[in-house]
């Protein structure tokens, strides 16, 4: 297929998704995120469970900077964030700076291989420099998203949480996700994910969507 009928069929893909019940999802979101400025894009009720369930003590490593870094690094011991865009790196530096936040390793690793290829990447070897069963949790949410989440599953300690954004994108939804790259079961999971689907089975899991997306966090056994 043309990238001219790839753009075309996402465009007419879209434009399915624009149902009533899909804008009514949509804006929702929206007036969420206009409201809590500060929150991060994960999904209003994956917010909220975390707000709970993190301590002052944890260490952890989020794949994908922004809104989310200072709001770990307010509530957190210490958070290491790697992101792949240069804009994203800078932008969150100076947030944490403005906030005074200093707990924060920022990672800058460019996307240098194909995505089949992540685990040979820069960016998805950040997470070598930490001890198996060491982090509290880890926040998956950027490049390279299935070789992030199977080297972070390794260092992730028993209880400690594993957090997959926009989780509909590579399992099938378990949510009423209305979201145009939301996977149904009869897909089964992203072909990168299918070795990590029955691991994740045995997990603890609470998934949660907003109508628009899906964010599931999983708890290790």
């Amino acid at each position: 297929m043309s990238l001219v009928n790839r753009a075309e069929s996402r465009s007419l893909s879209w434009q399915k998704h624009w149902t009533p019940r899909y804008a009514f999802f949509r804006t929702r979101q929206l007036c969420y995120e206009r409201t809590h400025p500060d929150d991060p894009w994960l999904t209003p009720d994956a917010i909220r469970l975390l707000s709970g369930m993190l301590r002052p003590s944890d260490r952890g490593v989020e794949f994908g900077s922004g809104r989310s870094t200072v709001w770990f690094a307010e509530r957190v011991a210490h958070l290491t964030s790697v992101e792949e865009d240069e804009r994203y790196h800078r932008a969150t530096a100076d947030a944490l700076a403005r906030r005074g936040l200093d707990n924060v390793d920022l990672v800058l690793a460019p996307y240098d291989v194909p995505e089949h290829l992540g685990d040979r990447s820069a960016y998805v070897g950040t997470l070598a420099r930490f001890h198996e069963s060491s982090l509290d949790f880890a926040l998956i949410d950027g490049a390279y998203r299935a070789y992030a989440a199977r080297l972070a599953m390794t260092r992730i300690k028993p209880g400690g949480l594993l957090i997959v954004d926009n989780v509909d994108w590579y399992l099938p939804s378990r949510s009423r996700s209305y979201g145009p790259a939301a996977r149904p079961a009869a897909e089964g999971p992203d072909p990168l994910w299918r070795d990590l689907a029955p691991e994740l089975d045995e997990w603890r899991t609470i998934w949660t969507g907003s109508g628009v997306w899906d964010t599931a966090i999983f708890v290790r056994p």
